[in-house]
């Protein structure tokens, strides 16, 4: 996904597809823009994002659409990104037919993002990855390698239906 790039399609993709390549293709395709986005980037708009098994990288930059009543980026645009390279660095580990899904999830505001923070590096690293349980971690660092925000979560790794 690049920071240009408005052409990105978003959608779901369908459960079939899903069960049928390994998890780091399927977090790959999403990032190379041959499989859709999810819709919720839209709300963050991430560019430059990498996997390898068991990490991701994702930037984007917050802006004055995200702010809360109180003056600065509200928390969930943090926490959409946190989430989100958890769950893409957990689902990086899942074999073909099997997924994952958030049982919980942590999150620490460090520091005030507002619209002249720039360009945001969230990082999602995989911590453990059973048959059943995997755990991970994310953090977001401004451009001067600032923490922030942090999370930890546990997702749930589960057999996908057949067809």
């Amino acid at each position: 996904m690049s920071e240009t790039d408005s052409r990105a399609e978003f959608g779901v993709v369908p459960l079939a597809a899903l069960a049928s390549m390994p998890g780091l293709d399927f977090v790959r395709g999403i990032f190379a823009g041959t499989l859709p986005q999810p819709p919720i980037m839209q709300t963050v708009a991430p560019f430059d994002c990498s996997a390898e098994p068991g990490q991701v990288v994702m930037h984007s930059v917050p802006a004055l659409r995200h702010y809360n009543p109180i003056g600065s980026v509200h928390g969930g645009y943090a926490a959409i990104l946190l989430d989100s390279a958890m769950g893409l660095a957990v689902h990086t580990m899942c074999p073909q037919g099997s997924g994952y899904t958030t049982l919980e999830f942590k999150v620490s505001f460090i520091k005030a993002m507002t619209e002249t923070t720039g360009i945001v590096r969230t990082e999602g690293r995989t911590l453990s990855f059973g048959r059943r349980a995997a755990t991970a971690e994310a953090r977001i660092v401004d451009s001067q390698g600032r923490l922030l925000a942090h999370a930890t979560t546990t997702c749930l790794v589960f057999e996908l239906p057949k067809a």
